[in-house]
């Protein structure tokens, strides 16, 4: 028989802790916030469907960014047992400087469009967190505007190739004036992705005001709010607004870009140069005996080329092909800090994260900025004390196991024929 008794009121008083009430609004629903996800269900919530579209959204059926993603979480983890680590070591050397972190900040176009604070916002959390900032050419604050910003922090710049050459030269003088320390040439956008979100939202830039977008706007007054009552959304590197975003990229950029380009940019760039968008192991040796200080795989966030190499597939042959010495960081399809764990394990020096930083800025500024930055770090010494390993250098591909879904046709052959 259960013992009951008539309950103690000083027991229940012990029972009862209620927690302070949170009344600022912005840091209620930030902390309330546990992962990339839960940012990016924020972000949809407080944003316009064209830009937050804009930001989630990928080329043609979408393909690629699935995949990405898929691949991080068709990851399986190898942890050691009875190795302490009480403390974790997250930095890491770079492109000849230090970062706190595996990751940095990627090059996003029209910033501001997602939350008016824009680049401000994403170079001074780097600042603070101790990680690289990425400016895009189609950035929405000028590269003196991000140096203000992150005046002691390790800035780097992304570069397109355009029709007009001289525009992307003067681009790249100014980022080396401004002190900027590396370079992402970026050569995956010859021309521009079909990414049918956009069209089908009449998404453009600046942003118009239609029926639509007026309806949209109503549960959404802040974000008006503050794009009518702040400085004109335009590019802060180009003169070239009006159009979708389509129009815009096949305006500007030259579909004949090549090596030749490569050697001229390299000739007027001082510092690190990086080459973005390599998805093949051919080009990345290639460009290892060019002499470019590093690459990052990338299919653009999917954004380009769909049903493009995975990146996140690619890293383990990229790096046996390249050798231990050359640099060869990863983007696309990062959603977790155990992304990044695994990314590391299997060769990457480093990566960098794009929609997971917007969704963090659309769910709060600067503020989010910073949330993402500390669930990614959160996960990351997690994952790490979990694995058994107490710095990043301990990471090895004996750590991961990259389960498959995907299997080309001639291999799952010769797997049939073998049994």
């Amino acid at each position: 028989m259960v013992q009951r008794q008539v309950p103690n009121p000083a027991e229940l008083l012990d029972l009862m802790k209620f927690k302070k009430p949170e009344f600022n609004g912005k840091k209620r629903r930030l902390d309330s916030a546990l992962t990339i996800d839960d940012l990016r269900t924020i972000a949809k919530r407080r944003t316009p469907k064209a830009a937050f579209d804009y930001t989630d959204g990928a080329a043609e059926g979408e393909v690629s960014l699935t995949r990405a993603r898929q691949a991080f979480q068709d990851v399986e983890f190898h942890p050691g047992i009875l190795r302490p680590a009480p403390t974790v070591d997250t930095s890491v050397g770079i492109l000849g400087g230090p970062s706190a972190l595996p990751f940095g900040i990627a090059p996003t176009g029209f910033t501001r469009l997602m939350q008016t604070e824009g680049e401000v916002a994403g170079a001074g959390a780097a600042a603070a967190a101790g990680i690289p900032f990425t400016l895009s050419t189609l950035g929405t604050t000028s590269i003196e505007g991000v140096k203000q910003a992150n005046p002691h922090g390790r800035n780097w710049f992304q570069l397109y190739v355009m029709r007009d050459r001289e525009i992307s030269y003067e681009l790249a003088r100014r980022a080396a004036a401004a002190g900027f320390d590396t370079l992402q040439f970026t050569v995956d956008t010859p021309v521009a992705g079909a990414r049918l979100r956009d069209k089908r939202n009449g998404f453009s830039i600046p942003p118009q005001l239609t029926l639509g977008t007026i309806v949209n706007a109503i549960p959404r007054p802040w974000w008006w709010y503050d794009f009518l009552t702040t400085p004109k959304l335009e590019f802060a590197s180009l003169s070239t607004t009006g159009g979708t975003v389509g129009e815009l990229l096949d305006a500007a950029m030259d579909p004949t870009i090549s090596y030749d380009d490569l050697a001229v940019i390299r000739d007027i760039w001082p510092g690190k140069i990086v080459i973005k968008g390599v998805q093949n192991v051919e080009d990345s040796v290639r460009l290892r005996d060019e002499g470019v200080d590093g690459i990052v795989l990338s299919n653009h966030g999917g954004r380009q080329l769909d049903r493009a190499p995975i990146p996140f597939h690619l890293l383990p042959e990229v790096r046996r092909a390249v050798g231990d010495d050359f640099t060869v960081m990863v983007d696309t399809g990062i959603m977790n800090g155990a992304d990044i764990v695994a990314a590391v394990a299997l060769g990457a020096d480093f990566t960098l994260i794009g929609r997971a930083y917007l969704y963090g800025l659309m769910a709060g500024g600067r503020a989010g900025v910073d949330r993402t930055i500390q669930i990614l770090r959160t996960e990351i010494e997690r994952t790490m004390r979990l694995l058994g390993v107490a710095s990043l250098a301990e990471l090895e591909p004996a750590h991961v196991t990259q389960l498959t879904r995907l299997v080309p046709v001639s291999r799952a052959a010769s797997a049939v024929e073998v049994r």
